[in-house]
């Protein structure tokens, strides 16, 4: 196994903490002396990548189509990553992102398109070393994670966004301000769907066996901060969101999207706890995230809004029989015509049960319309009273919040608890057991270990403070 070497420098901004979480999670005060970098809106940003394959490629490459300076990119894997080098020739290449932070530090922010589990320590060193952070979703793997980027965030005064691009549209805008209207009535469920898996090897219970690392990979910093195992294709470059020690399943892969139309109408943050039980699930085990789940969140009151169940739904498998695939969906209202379609063509979305009425949107928010009746034929749309992002675009509202000040849409602030709910649920699937979340101290309830529940172990030489 190679070694993963770093700088002593680069390992004290890492080890150094300022938010360390006890044992309930809660928050800290701060003691760093981070003061992160100031451009005026005419400047551009020297921007850099911690991942710049796949995903990764189209997370810089916005900023370098914007018009700033991408000065470096790092990838574990530069046969996937050469098209944005070849694109972006100027940017010094690096295989490890605490190297390339280490040594350059005129970079003012930093881009992580990376597997979840890596997400929390790339964040956390660039926001310590005083970098505006653009992380893509589920924010972060653990939800001690989660809120450690969030009081990071917080106390180094850097710029955050998290990568769930819907949040920064006008559909889940339009769809938050007819819920306040009361467009149908008090909302008292929502079901919410996803096609995910689109990867192999969920509900595999058995690690699959060793093969030869492909040439450029490096595999070491790729594991990260994750228990060592062999290189094998099904875990690299895509199927890695199935394995509990890189991923985060369907759940955390399509909630931060489709859940959060949801979480911002519903002001689910403004709940002072909440439970999660698990409905149904087909092939659970240690290694993987089930083949199909079905999990029950449970709010209270918020302000002027009543309790809420919020149902998600994924999965999806052969029937027997038919030997046709079959999707794990919620059941149909009452009411509602078999060709009334339901979020985006069936694939993606949720419906909003109301004293009223129901609404049903897109995957992320987009195309808000009632299911029953005239549909919106009569409906006159609220005014507006959320400001809309300027081209609805994520990385735009970042680097507009990196040069003037003014947090973008779904910093950290936002999306860090918005993921701590959406970690918890995934905790509720790999054990099965209902769990209780205090939303304000941060810590589960009626357990025998809430910190150790919350976070996981760190490799060594990979360890973060929660």
């Amino acid at each position: 196994m190679k070694s993963s070497g770093i700088t002593r420098r680069a390992f004290l901004a890492v080890s150094t903490t300022t938010a360390v979480l006890s044992a309930s999670a809660q928050d800290k005060p701060n003691t760093a002396q981070v003061v992160p970098g100031k451009k005026s809106p005419n400047e551009k940003l020297n921007v850099a990548a911690i991942g710049s394959g796949g995903k990764g490629a189209s997370d810089i490459g916005p900023c370098f189509d914007l018009g700033e300076n991408v000065v470096a990119l790092c990838d574990v894997d530069w046969n996937r990553a050469a098209k944005t080098a070849s694109n972006m020739p100027n940017a010094k290449r690096f295989n490890d992102y605490r190297n390339m932070l280490e040594s350059m530090p005129e970079i003012d922010a930093v881009t992580v398109s990376t597997p979840d589990h890596t997400h929390a320590p790339a964040a956390y060193m660039a926001m310590k070393l005083g970098k505006h952070v653009y992380v893509q979703k589920p924010l972060t793997h653990t939800i001690a994670e989660a809120r450690l980027l969030k009081n990071t965030a917080k106390e180094t005064g850097v710029m955050t966004q998290m990568g769930n691009q819907g949040h920064c549209g006008d559909g889940v805008r339009n769809l938050c301000e007819m819920i306040a209207a009361g467009a149908i009535g008090q909302v008292k469920e929502v079901h919410v769907w996803t096609t995910r898996p689109v990867w192999a090897n969920q509900g595999m219970a058995e690690p699959l066996p060793p093969m030869t690392t492909p040439e450029g990979v490096d595999w070491d910093r790729w594991i990260g901060t994750a228990p060592w195992r062999p290189y094998n294709k099904g875990l690299a470059p895509h199927d890695w969101r199935a394995w509990a020690d890189f991923g985060s399943g369907a759940l955390g892969d399509m909630a931060c999207h489709i859940m959060d139309p949801t979480y911002w109408a519903l002001k689910l943050v403004e709940a002072p706890s909440f439970s999660v039980e698990m409905i149904a699930q087909k092939g659970s085990n240690s290694q993987t995230f089930p083949i199909t789940t079905t999990v029950k969140y449970s709010f209270p009151a918020r302000g002027n809004m009543g309790p809420v169940d919020v149902f998600w739904y994924d999965g999806h498998w052969k029937d027997e029989k038919t030997g046709e695939e079959v999707y794990n969906r919620p059941t149909r209202p009452t009411g509602v015509a078999e060709d009334v379609v339901l979020g985006d063509r069936g694939e993606n979305g949720s419906f909003f049960i109301g004293d009223k009425g129901i609404l049903t949107t897109g995957e992320y928010g987009g195309d808000s319309r009632f299911v029953l009746g005239d549909n919106m034929k009569d409906y006159k749309m609220p005014d507006p009273t959320i400001e809309r992002i300027p081209n609805q675009s994520p990385h735009e509202d970042w680097i507009r919040a990196c040069k003037t000040g003014k947090p973008a849409c779904s910093n950290f602030d936002y999306s860090g608890p918005f993921t701590e709910m959406v970690q918890f649920g995934n905790l509720v699937v790999k054990s099965g057991k209902k769990l209780e979340w205090d939303n304000v101290k941060g810590v589960a309830l009626n357990v025998p270990n809430p910190a150790e529940l919350v976070s996981k172990p760190y490799r060594k030489g990979w360890e973060l403070p929660c």
